[in-house]
């Protein structure tokens, strides 16, 4: 069930930690008056509650899923308007793929309070979106795109998400200091600083526009070797004529032309001819264009601040359906984040697992199974032995009882010829 602004007194550290949206699915049909579909196109594909088909807990486990292939899902949910100004964000949920996916996201996005819900569509303004991303085997990665003075910017590190069946926990932190964390299970795979790692701010250092490579800048490790000369005999054509053939006796020189040998490979063709290779002794290496300080280079402290956060929703685009989207939550306390984690992921996690590794191996069974039965159709009884044996029993009787009437009819058409040769005797 969603929480909003809800405040928690964490009496270990004696700090105040606020829950800005939770949302656990744990109250039924509860979630569809909080969650909003969008209008702005009519075949966006359509969201259910369910566990899926293998999980942990039956009803811990259920999240919105996706159930329509090759579709565009755009829902969201609302909560009070908050600003994370210095204070830590922290954007938590789950996701999990068990249809195998090819190609499609599992990301969020955070947007600003006054977004139209109802017509929220792929190009309506966001803060953050975080999550994985996958299309084929070259696209699997976890999206962290931030938005600075109105464009979104990528982050600039490949993080590789996870691509199996089962469900994983995603987590973004990003904190006052302009640093961030990425999360997956609860594993640091990323982090590092905003300024380092997006594109956002001007370069602190470029090239000094006022440096220029020396003209006796010499970048060549080898030369030619200057007192390297060519070989008198070295030029040789590719193809000589075959010293070996011979004009043909019949070969008529009025009637087929002046006769030529065909040509052949040169033994003695050596390619062209390059002088040997020596080290440069005025070698400088490579140039390197000096830096300077930027002078437009001017540090923002305020990368990681959005004023008005309000809306949190699915904005994506799936080829096969099927996702499970859970356990979202978005607050300010790190320690806070990680304690949901174990209570809700972090329960049934193994008990997911066990439960396809379950279905798994009674599958493998049904189909080693169905191989023993062969053609068999489905649903009907093995045939008894006993009725086999009979059954042959009757097939070769019935043999034999063709047999005999073969052998008869055989019998008659004998006697038939036998007759038809004593009338042609008589009429002789």
């Amino acid at each position: 069930m969603m929480k909003a602004v809800l405040t928690l007194w964490l009496t270990a550290s004696w700090a105040i930690a606020e829950v800005f949206f939770e949302e656990r699915f744990s109250d039924g049909d509860g979630w569809q008056p909080r969650w909003v579909e969008s209008q702005h196109k009519s075949d966006y594909g359509k969201m259910r509650l369910s566990a899926g088909a293998f999980y942990g807990d039956a009803e811990r486990d259920k999240g919105l899923q996706t159930t329509q292939d090759v579709r565009f899902y755009a829902i969201s949910a609302a909560f009070p308007p908050f600003s994370n100004k210095g204070r830590t964000l922290v954007l938590q949920f789950s996701v999990k793929h068990e249809q195998d996916i090819d190609c499609g996201g599992g990301y969020v996005k955070l947007f600003p309070a006054e977004l139209d819900q109802q017509d929220m569509h792929g190009d309506s303004r966001y803060y953050l979106m975080f999550g994985p991303d996958i299309c084929g085997p070259g696209t699997k990665k976890v999206h962290v795109i931030i938005n600075y003075k109105g464009k979104n910017h990528l982050i600039n590190k490949d993080i590789r998400c996870r691509d199996d069946e089962f469900t994983h926990l995603y987590t973004l932190v990003l904190r006052p200091d302009q640093t961030y964390e990425v999360k997956i299970d609860g594993e640091r795979v990323e982090s590092g600083s905003l300024e380092d790692d997006w594109d956002v701010l001007p370069p602190r250092r470029v090239e000094d526009p006022a440096a220029v490579r020396p003209d006796d800048w010499d970048e060549r490790p080898s030369i030619d070797d200057p007192h390297d000369t060519k070989p008198e005999d070295w030029d040789q054509p590719e193809h000589i004529p075959d010293p070996d053939a011979k004009k043909p006796d019949d070969w008529d020189d009025e009637m087929d032309g002046e006769w030529e040998p065909p040509m052949v490979e040169n033994p003695d063709f050596k390619s062209e001819w390059k002088p040997k290779q020596i080290s440069n002794p005025d070698y400088k290496g490579t140039w390197v264009h000096p830096k300077i300080d930027n002078p437009d280079f001017a540090s923002d402290p305020n990368i990681y601040y959005f004023d008005n956060i309000g809306v949190l929703g699915l904005d994506l685009w799936q080829v096969k359906s099927g996702t499970i989207f859970d356990n979202f939550l978005i607050t300010d306390d790190e320690q806070y984040a990680e304690e949901v984690a174990k209570k809700t992921w972090g329960l049934t996690k193994d008990a997911e697992r066990k439960m396809k590794e379950e279905r798994r191996k009674r599958e493998d069974s049904d189909n080693d199974d169905g191989g023993n039965e062969g053609d068999a159709t489905p649903g009907k009884q093995d045939p008894d032995p006993a009725e086999d044996s009979e059954e042959e029993e009757d097939d070769d009787e019935d043999d034999d009882e063709k047999e005999e009437e073969v052998e008869e009819e055989e019998k008659d058409e004998v006697k038939e010829e036998d007759s038809l040769g004593e009338h042609s005797k008589d009429e002789l």
